[in-house]
Protein backbone atom coordinates (compact mmCIF):
# COMPACT_ATOMS: atom_id res chain seq x y z
CA UNK A 1 0.00 0.00 0.00
CA UNK A 2 1.09 3.60 -0.64
CA UNK A 3 2.25 5.61 2.15
CA UNK A 4 0.18 8.35 3.36
CA UNK A 5 2.67 10.83 2.42
CA UNK A 6 3.05 9.79 -0.96
CA UNK A 7 -1.10 10.11 -1.24
CA UNK A 8 -0.94 13.13 0.06
CA UNK A 9 1.70 14.39 -2.37
CA UNK A 10 -0.36 13.13 -5.27
CA UNK A 11 -3.71 14.47 -3.81
CA UNK A 12 -2.23 18.18 -3.54
CA UNK A 13 -0.17 18.04 -6.61
CA UNK A 14 -0.34 21.59 -8.67
CA UNK A 15 -2.02 21.32 -11.14
CA UNK A 16 -4.15 18.60 -10.17
CA UNK A 17 -2.58 14.68 -11.77
CA UNK A 18 -4.96 13.27 -13.67
CA UNK A 19 -4.33 9.44 -14.96
CA UNK A 20 -5.38 8.55 -18.38
CA UNK A 21 -5.09 4.80 -18.88
CA UNK A 22 -5.53 3.79 -22.43
CA UNK A 23 -4.92 0.63 -24.91
CA UNK A 24 -6.16 -1.36 -27.35
CA UNK A 25 -9.65 -3.63 -26.53
CA UNK A 26 -8.57 -6.65 -23.82
CA UNK A 27 -5.38 -5.48 -22.92
CA UNK A 28 -7.02 -5.44 -19.41
CA UNK A 29 -7.04 -1.77 -18.87
CA UNK A 30 -9.79 -2.37 -16.62
CA UNK A 31 -8.40 -4.73 -14.30
CA UNK A 32 -5.25 -2.51 -13.72
CA UNK A 33 -7.66 0.64 -13.13
CA UNK A 34 -9.66 -1.30 -10.24
CA UNK A 35 -6.06 -2.32 -8.86
CA UNK A 36 -4.54 1.12 -8.89
CA UNK A 37 -7.99 2.35 -7.11
CA UNK A 38 -6.85 -0.55 -4.62
CA UNK A 39 -3.90 1.69 -3.42
CA UNK A 40 -4.91 5.26 -4.30
CA UNK A 41 -8.61 7.07 -3.63
CA UNK A 42 -9.07 7.22 -7.48
CA UNK A 43 -12.67 8.47 -9.09
CA UNK A 44 -12.67 5.84 -12.13
CA UNK A 45 -14.22 7.32 -15.21
CA UNK A 46 -14.96 5.69 -18.41
CA UNK A 47 -14.04 6.34 -21.79
CA UNK A 48 -15.49 3.94 -24.19
CA UNK A 49 -18.46 4.98 -26.78
CA UNK A 50 -20.21 1.46 -26.07
CA UNK A 51 -20.25 1.17 -22.14
CA UNK A 52 -22.23 4.29 -22.63
CA UNK A 53 -25.34 2.24 -23.19
CA UNK A 54 -28.06 0.38 -20.85
CA UNK A 55 -28.77 -3.43 -21.93
CA UNK A 56 -25.36 -3.66 -23.49
CA UNK A 57 -23.04 -5.75 -20.93
CA UNK A 58 -22.03 -8.94 -22.35
CA UNK A 59 -20.80 -7.68 -25.62
CA UNK A 60 -19.12 -4.10 -24.56
CA UNK A 61 -17.15 -6.79 -21.35
CA UNK A 62 -18.95 -4.01 -18.89
CA UNK A 63 -17.37 -4.99 -15.80
CA UNK A 64 -19.33 -6.77 -13.49
CA UNK A 65 -21.84 -5.48 -10.61
CA UNK A 66 -19.06 -6.29 -7.92
CA UNK A 67 -15.96 -4.87 -9.84
CA UNK A 68 -18.32 -1.73 -9.62
CA UNK A 69 -19.83 -1.89 -6.10
CA UNK A 70 -15.83 -1.87 -4.87
CA UNK A 71 -14.51 0.28 -7.85
CA UNK A 72 -17.29 2.86 -9.40
CA UNK A 73 -17.31 3.55 -12.76
CA UNK A 74 -18.78 7.06 -13.94
CA UNK A 75 -20.04 7.44 -17.42
CA UNK A 76 -21.45 3.57 -18.09
CA UNK A 77 -24.83 2.49 -18.63
CA UNK A 78 -26.20 5.92 -18.36
CA UNK A 79 -27.74 5.89 -22.15
CA UNK A 80 -30.43 4.27 -24.16
CA UNK A 81 -29.23 2.06 -26.95
CA UNK A 82 -31.38 4.60 -29.37
CA UNK A 83 -30.07 7.42 -28.37
CA UNK A 84 -26.72 9.20 -29.95
CA UNK A 85 -24.01 10.38 -28.22
CA UNK A 86 -20.95 13.08 -29.84
CA UNK A 87 -17.45 13.19 -28.76
CA UNK A 88 -18.29 16.86 -27.68
CA UNK A 89 -21.40 15.67 -25.22
CA UNK A 90 -18.55 13.28 -23.75
CA UNK A 91 -16.07 15.82 -23.28
CA UNK A 92 -18.49 17.95 -21.36
CA UNK A 93 -19.54 15.16 -19.24
CA UNK A 94 -16.00 14.17 -18.65
CA UNK A 95 -15.04 17.34 -17.64
CA UNK A 96 -17.53 17.90 -15.09
CA UNK A 97 -16.76 14.69 -13.75
CA UNK A 98 -12.92 14.96 -13.66
CA UNK A 99 -13.48 18.32 -11.76
CA UNK A 100 -15.57 16.84 -9.24
CA UNK A 101 -13.42 14.21 -8.64
CA UNK A 102 -10.74 16.67 -7.96
CA UNK A 103 -13.06 18.77 -5.36
CA UNK A 104 -13.41 15.48 -3.63
CA UNK A 105 -10.02 15.24 -3.06
CA UNK A 106 -9.78 12.27 -5.43
CA UNK A 107 -7.36 11.66 -8.51
CA UNK A 108 -9.46 11.22 -11.93
CA UNK A 109 -8.39 8.03 -13.24
CA UNK A 110 -9.84 7.73 -17.30
CA UNK A 111 -9.89 4.53 -18.16
CA UNK A 112 -10.67 3.50 -21.80
CA UNK A 113 -9.70 2.85 -25.15
CA UNK A 114 -11.87 5.24 -27.11
CA UNK A 115 -8.98 7.30 -28.39
CA UNK A 116 -11.19 10.06 -29.95
CA UNK A 117 -13.06 11.06 -26.78
CA UNK A 118 -9.65 11.11 -25.39
CA UNK A 119 -8.27 13.53 -28.01
CA UNK A 120 -11.78 15.83 -27.90
CA UNK A 121 -11.42 15.80 -23.77
CA UNK A 122 -7.81 16.82 -23.91
CA UNK A 123 -6.96 19.02 -26.72
CA UNK A 124 -10.80 19.97 -28.06
CA UNK A 125 -12.56 19.55 -30.69
CA UNK A 126 -12.75 21.48 -34.30
CA UNK A 127 -15.27 23.93 -33.89
CA UNK A 128 -18.18 22.24 -35.50
CA UNK A 129 -21.46 23.95 -36.10
CA UNK A 130 -24.49 23.62 -33.91
CA UNK A 131 -27.09 21.73 -35.34
CA UNK A 132 -29.83 23.02 -37.13
CA UNK A 133 -33.32 21.83 -37.06
CA UNK A 134 -34.44 22.88 -40.54
CA UNK A 135 -31.41 22.16 -42.47
CA UNK A 136 -31.50 18.87 -40.85
CA UNK A 137 -35.21 18.02 -41.90
CA UNK A 138 -34.13 19.03 -45.21
CA UNK A 139 -31.31 16.52 -45.32
CA UNK A 140 -33.91 13.87 -44.22
CA UNK A 141 -36.63 15.00 -46.74
CA UNK A 142 -34.53 14.85 -49.71
CA UNK A 143 -32.72 11.08 -48.49
CA UNK A 144 -36.86 9.93 -48.49
CA UNK A 145 -36.71 11.09 -51.72
CA UNK A 146 -34.02 10.09 -53.40
CA UNK A 147 -32.56 7.18 -50.78
CA UNK A 148 -29.04 7.66 -48.39
CA UNK A 149 -27.15 6.46 -51.64
CA UNK A 150 -27.64 9.43 -52.98
CA UNK A 151 -27.09 11.45 -50.12
CA UNK A 152 -24.06 9.32 -50.02
CA UNK A 153 -22.81 10.10 -53.49
CA UNK A 154 -23.50 14.14 -52.84
CA UNK A 155 -21.21 14.16 -49.66
CA UNK A 156 -18.52 12.00 -51.91
CA UNK A 157 -18.67 15.14 -54.12
CA UNK A 158 -17.98 17.88 -51.71
CA UNK A 159 -15.96 15.46 -48.99
CA UNK A 160 -14.39 12.30 -50.47
CA UNK A 161 -12.44 11.51 -47.48
CA UNK A 162 -15.39 11.82 -45.03
CA UNK A 163 -17.39 9.85 -47.83
CA UNK A 164 -15.05 7.43 -47.35
CA UNK A 165 -14.72 6.90 -43.91
CA UNK A 166 -18.99 6.48 -44.15
CA UNK A 167 -21.34 3.79 -45.56
CA UNK A 168 -24.74 5.16 -46.60
CA UNK A 169 -26.44 2.85 -44.03
CA UNK A 170 -24.32 5.38 -41.23
CA UNK A 171 -26.83 7.55 -41.82
CA UNK A 172 -26.60 9.74 -38.64
CA UNK A 173 -23.09 10.46 -39.42
CA UNK A 174 -23.76 10.97 -42.70
CA UNK A 175 -26.84 13.55 -42.36
CA UNK A 176 -24.27 15.37 -39.89
CA UNK A 177 -21.93 15.71 -42.49
CA UNK A 178 -24.17 17.17 -45.16
CA UNK A 179 -25.47 19.79 -41.93
CA UNK A 180 -21.99 20.91 -41.69
CA UNK A 181 -21.21 21.70 -44.95
CA UNK A 182 -24.56 23.47 -45.53
CA UNK A 183 -24.26 25.47 -42.50
CA UNK A 184 -20.87 26.25 -43.08
CA UNK A 185 -19.45 26.34 -46.11
CA UNK A 186 -17.10 24.12 -44.71
CA UNK A 187 -16.23 19.94 -45.40
CA UNK A 188 -16.06 18.08 -41.76
CA UNK A 189 -12.49 17.48 -43.11
CA UNK A 190 -11.25 20.84 -43.39
CA UNK A 191 -12.73 21.27 -40.04
CA UNK A 192 -10.65 18.62 -38.61
CA UNK A 193 -8.08 19.99 -40.44
CA UNK A 194 -7.46 22.54 -39.08
CA UNK A 195 -8.14 21.49 -35.51
CA UNK A 196 -4.99 19.32 -36.25
CA UNK A 197 -2.96 22.27 -37.63
CA UNK A 198 -3.67 24.33 -34.60
CA UNK A 199 -2.78 21.45 -32.54
CA UNK A 200 0.90 20.94 -34.29
CA UNK A 201 1.57 24.46 -33.92
CA UNK A 202 0.70 24.54 -30.55
CA UNK A 203 2.94 21.07 -29.72
CA UNK A 204 -0.23 19.30 -28.89
CA UNK A 205 -1.00 22.11 -25.81
CA UNK A 206 -3.58 21.17 -23.69
CA UNK A 207 -7.08 22.97 -24.22
CA UNK A 208 -7.70 26.15 -22.00
CA UNK A 209 -10.57 24.25 -20.23
CA UNK A 210 -8.21 21.64 -19.03
CA UNK A 211 -7.36 22.71 -15.70
CA UNK A 212 -4.72 19.39 -14.88
CA UNK A 213 -2.20 17.84 -15.62
CA UNK A 214 -2.84 14.37 -17.19
CA UNK A 215 -0.65 11.53 -17.43
CA UNK A 216 -1.48 9.80 -20.54
CA UNK A 217 -0.28 5.80 -20.04
CA UNK A 218 -1.26 3.03 -22.13
CA UNK A 219 -0.51 -0.42 -22.05
CA UNK A 220 -0.68 -3.17 -24.38
CA UNK A 221 1.52 -6.82 -24.76
CA UNK A 222 4.13 -7.12 -26.48
CA UNK A 223 3.85 -9.67 -28.88
CA UNK A 224 0.62 -9.26 -30.41
CA UNK A 225 -0.19 -12.72 -30.95
CA UNK A 226 -0.90 -12.77 -27.42
CA UNK A 227 -3.45 -9.89 -27.71
CA UNK A 228 -4.93 -11.84 -30.67
CA UNK A 229 -5.39 -14.59 -28.71
CA UNK A 230 -7.20 -12.69 -25.75
CA UNK A 231 -9.84 -11.11 -28.61
CA UNK A 232 -10.62 -14.76 -29.35
CA UNK A 233 -10.92 -15.68 -26.23
CA UNK A 234 -13.24 -13.05 -25.15
CA UNK A 235 -15.54 -13.18 -27.72
CA UNK A 236 -16.29 -16.67 -26.92
CA UNK A 237 -16.59 -16.02 -22.96
CA UNK A 238 -19.13 -13.57 -24.16
CA UNK A 239 -21.08 -16.21 -25.88
CA UNK A 240 -21.25 -18.80 -23.98
CA UNK A 241 -22.53 -15.58 -20.65
CA UNK A 242 -25.01 -15.08 -23.44
CA UNK A 243 -23.90 -12.87 -25.94
CA UNK A 244 -26.24 -13.93 -28.65
CA UNK A 245 -29.74 -13.18 -26.00
CA UNK A 246 -28.43 -10.35 -24.78
CA UNK A 247 -28.63 -8.60 -28.75
CA UNK A 248 -32.02 -10.78 -29.42
CA UNK A 249 -33.42 -8.55 -27.04
CA UNK A 250 -32.39 -5.16 -28.50
CA UNK A 251 -33.00 -7.00 -31.87
CA UNK A 252 -36.80 -7.49 -30.76
CA UNK A 253 -36.99 -4.09 -29.12
CA UNK A 254 -37.89 -3.35 -32.63
CA UNK A 255 -36.67 0.68 -32.47
CA UNK A 256 -32.94 0.07 -33.03
CA UNK A 257 -31.50 -0.95 -36.57
CA UNK A 258 -27.71 -0.69 -37.94
CA UNK A 259 -27.59 3.05 -38.71
CA UNK A 260 -27.50 3.32 -35.09
CA UNK A 261 -24.31 3.59 -33.38
CA UNK A 262 -25.05 1.18 -30.45
CA UNK A 263 -25.64 -1.35 -32.94
CA UNK A 264 -22.87 -0.55 -34.78
CA UNK A 265 -20.69 -1.65 -32.05
CA UNK A 266 -18.03 -4.12 -32.52
CA UNK A 267 -19.66 -7.31 -32.20
CA UNK A 268 -23.60 -6.38 -32.14
CA UNK A 269 -23.47 -5.98 -35.79
CA UNK A 270 -22.13 -9.06 -36.34
CA UNK A 271 -24.84 -10.72 -34.33
CA UNK A 272 -27.41 -8.16 -35.86
CA UNK A 273 -26.45 -10.02 -39.09
CA UNK A 274 -26.65 -13.64 -37.46
CA UNK A 275 -30.52 -12.33 -36.45
CA UNK A 276 -31.39 -11.05 -39.32
CA UNK A 277 -30.64 -14.71 -41.05
CA UNK A 278 -27.42 -13.17 -43.16
CA UNK A 279 -25.11 -15.02 -41.16
CA UNK A 280 -24.52 -18.29 -39.72
CA UNK A 281 -23.14 -18.07 -35.77
CA UNK A 282 -20.24 -19.17 -36.86
CA UNK A 283 -19.68 -16.70 -39.25
CA UNK A 284 -20.84 -14.29 -36.75
CA UNK A 285 -18.32 -15.08 -34.27
CA UNK A 286 -15.58 -15.04 -36.83
CA UNK A 287 -16.61 -11.76 -38.21
CA UNK A 288 -16.86 -10.64 -34.59
CA UNK A 289 -13.08 -11.67 -33.85
CA UNK A 290 -12.01 -10.26 -36.84
CA UNK A 291 -13.60 -6.67 -36.47
CA UNK A 292 -12.33 -6.47 -32.88
CA UNK A 293 -9.03 -7.11 -34.29
CA UNK A 294 -9.14 -4.82 -36.44
CA UNK A 295 -10.08 -2.64 -33.95
CA UNK A 296 -7.07 -3.52 -31.71
CA UNK A 297 -4.80 -2.33 -34.67
CA UNK A 298 -7.16 1.34 -34.85
CA UNK A 299 -6.37 1.88 -31.51
CA UNK A 300 -2.47 0.55 -31.31
CA UNK A 301 -2.40 3.14 -34.55
CA UNK A 302 -3.61 6.16 -32.50
CA UNK A 303 -1.28 5.26 -29.47
CA UNK A 304 1.52 4.69 -31.49
CA UNK A 305 1.45 8.54 -33.20
CA UNK A 306 0.63 9.89 -29.83
CA UNK A 307 4.00 11.14 -28.33
CA UNK A 308 3.10 12.18 -25.35
CA UNK A 309 2.11 8.83 -24.12
CA UNK A 310 3.84 6.42 -22.44
CA UNK A 311 3.74 2.98 -23.06
CA UNK A 312 3.69 0.46 -20.50
CA UNK A 313 4.68 -3.11 -21.50
CA UNK A 314 2.84 -6.17 -20.32
CA UNK A 315 3.91 -9.92 -20.14
CA UNK A 316 1.84 -12.95 -21.74
CA UNK A 317 0.53 -13.86 -18.85
CA UNK A 318 -1.37 -10.22 -18.07
CA UNK A 319 0.53 -8.71 -15.25
CA UNK A 320 1.56 -5.38 -15.77
CA UNK A 321 5.76 -5.01 -15.60
CA UNK A 322 7.02 -1.37 -15.28
CA UNK A 323 10.86 -0.54 -14.45
CA UNK A 324 11.18 2.31 -12.36
CA UNK A 325 13.80 3.74 -14.56
CA UNK A 326 11.38 3.57 -17.87
CA UNK A 327 8.83 6.72 -16.34
CA UNK A 328 8.33 10.45 -16.34
CA UNK A 329 8.22 12.03 -13.42
CA UNK A 330 8.86 9.25 -10.84
CA UNK A 331 7.88 10.70 -8.05
CA UNK A 332 3.94 11.03 -9.07
CA UNK A 333 4.38 7.62 -11.36
CA UNK A 334 6.12 5.17 -8.83
CA UNK A 335 3.34 6.77 -6.41
CA UNK A 336 -0.06 6.63 -8.18
CA UNK A 337 0.77 3.21 -10.28
CA UNK A 338 0.67 -0.65 -8.61
CA UNK A 339 2.80 -2.55 -10.73
CA UNK A 340 4.88 -5.86 -10.63
CA UNK A 341 8.30 -4.01 -11.17
CA UNK A 342 10.01 -7.48 -12.64
CA UNK A 343 9.66 -9.07 -15.69
CA UNK A 344 7.79 -12.80 -16.50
Amino acid sequence: MLAQQDIDQILTAQPPLVICLMGPTASGKTDLAVQISQCLPCEIISVDSALIYRDMNIGTAKPEPAVLIDAPHKLIDFLDPAASYSASQFRADALVEINAAINNGKVPLLVGGTMMYFKALLYGLADMPQADAQVRAEIEAEAAAKGWDAMHQQLAAIDPKAAQRLKPSDRQRLQRALEVYRISGKTMTELHEQQSRENKASNSQLAKDCKFSPLLLAISPQNRAVLHQRIEQRFDQMIDAGFVAEVQALFQRGDLNQAMPSVRAVGYRQMWDYLQGKLSLDEARERGVIATRQLAKRQLTWLRGWPEVIHLSTNDTNQKVISPDEVADKSLLAAALHYIESPA
